[in-house]
């Protein structure tokens, strides 16, 4: 189950460089690129939404297997495209079946474990494969681009995915009745949440590409709000069995806990996309050398996964999430004040060194008060709720740094210029995220076990 999110978590690393390399090999528009690195972050933290509610009705090995087969499917398929308009789409379908795969691998660890020290320590290990994921899927292209055909970085990804996804369905055992067999899910919440999700993210990762003054692209943001305002009245005053309960807000100090999340995570996914943008176009990188830069990415997130597991047990958790808020800011800082003839060791080093820190403190954090929070047949819901921040904010900061740099660079005549607002933009998400976890009072859970109402439930077996 650990390593389930460190396989969905190699294509979002990948599409950083891919993003760049692959355009320019097909004669493609550049500024396509962006959308090769955000279409599969979007699908899959749409997906994630919905898959946990899927997951706690009809089993939740049983959609993780499904989720398995979409996944390998479109990777494998992507293998075989040549245009970058089909390469999008197929990343895209391939995000839906990772977007199915997260809530409900987090769901089978979290209810095969009560609270204590045992889920403490999976959970963090658990969010540590994300990261790790990402800047190993950050290495892998340099190598596939250079060694061989491009292509073949997908039919890995599959490959890894048969592997990885079947020993789990062989090896982690089904649950003998599921969370909520007498449950229904609520598919017109589902579409709602989703469409919403989907379409406000693809208006401002648009607006990045064609800009503001193309009118479908306004038209989408508006269609958007209207379909995530009718998500919340109906899910809050009509639906039966809501896809996202509202009891799971009750919790103290959760939605703020969420924001800074969020907004963690956004600046992440901007300065690990514009890291790659710089050294490729700026210091014409190779892609070897593009490699090598995101190993210190790579192995120090290894190193913060026992770490974020080890804190989490002993420090209050906003301590936790400000250690990961603090390490984008100061990353972000590293970064957006780099000089442009400068070696990769003064500051971009440094600033991999420390970014590492933060998503493993931010997820772990974010995850274990989640699911401490809420009761044992909602696990797939938290787990739902905390993926789809994580991801919808990786996904969604480079649509809104995008934007911003698109309408700072003078019309392409101040690239850097450009390059180094949408950096800023990170720091000050970042900050804001720091400030929220000054605030936040979150008492350190010392549970162990699940309370007595709780453990008369049907464990997994």
């Amino acid at each position: 189950l650990v390593l389930t999110e460190n396989a969905q978590a190699l294509p979002f690393g990948s599409g950083l460089l891919v993003a760049f390399t692959v355009p320019a090999q097909l004669g493609a528009d550049p500024s396509m690129g962006i959308w090769i690195a955000a279409a599969y972050p979007l699908t899959q933290a749409t997906f994630v939404l919905m898959g946990g509610r899927v997951g706690a009705v009809h089993g939740h090995k049983k959609v993780l297997v499904i989720g398995s087969i979409i996944y390998i499917l479109f990777n494998l398929i992507c293998g075989f495209m040549r245009t970058v308009e089909t390469i999008i789409v197929m990343r895209a379908l391939s995000g839906v079946g990772a977007g199915i795969i997260v809530p409900n691998a987090i769901a089978l660890l979290t209810t095969s474990y009560p609270p204590g020290l045992g889920r403490l320590i999976w959970v963090g290990l658990f969010g540590a494969m994300a990261p790790v994921g990402a800047g190993g899927g950050s290495v892998f292209p340099g190598f596939f681009g250079q060694l061989l055909p491009w292509w073949w970085l997908f039919f890995f990804f599959a490959i890894a995915g048969a592997v990885i996804f079947g020993a789990a369905a062989i090896i982690v055992p089904s649950e003998e009745v599921t969370m909520d067999p007498n449950g229904k899910v609520d598919y017109l919440g589902s579409y709602l949440g989703v469409g919403g999700l989907i379409l406000f993210n693809y208006s401002w990762t648009e607006a990045s590409v064609k800009g503001w003054n193309v009118s479908y692209v306004y038209v989408l943001l508006i269609l958007s709000v209207l379909h995530m305002a009718l998500f919340l009245i109906w899910e809050a005053k009509f639906a039966k069995e809501p896809i996202l309960p509202f009891s799971v807000w009750s919790a103290p100090s959760f939605k703020p806990m969420l924001l800074s999340a969020f907004f963690t995570f956004m600046s992440t996914g901007i300065l690990l996309y514009y890291i790659t943008r710089w050294q490729i176009e700026i210091r014409h990188f190779s892609n070897f050398l593009n490699a090598a830069g995101f190993v210190t990415f790579t192995l120090m997130a290894t190193l913060a996964c026992g770490l974020s597991a080890f804190c989490i047990r002993y420090l209050p958790a906003q301590f936790v999430m400000a250690i990961g808020t603090v390490s984008a800011l100061v990353s972000g800082i590293l970064l957006a004040t780099m000089p442009v003839h400068q070696t990769y060791w003064p500051q971009e080093f440094p600033a991999l060194f420390i970014l590492a820190f933060s998503p493993d403190f931010i997820f772990t954090a974010a995850q274990i008060i989640t699911s401490n929070s809420v009761k044992r047949k909602l696990q797939g819901v938290a787990g739902s709720l905390v993926g789809t921040v994580q991801l919808y904010g990786l996904s969604t900061g480079l649509g809104f740094a995008g934007t911003i740099e698109r309408y700072t660079n003078k019309n392409g005549a101040d690239p850097i210029g450009g390059i180094r607002h949408a950096l800023w933009f990170s720091v000050a998400l970042a900050g804001v995220a720091t400030l929220v976890c000054v605030v936040i009072r979150i008492p350190k859970d010392q549970r162990e076990g699940w309370d007595e109402d709780e453990s008369e439930e049907q464990p997994c077996e």
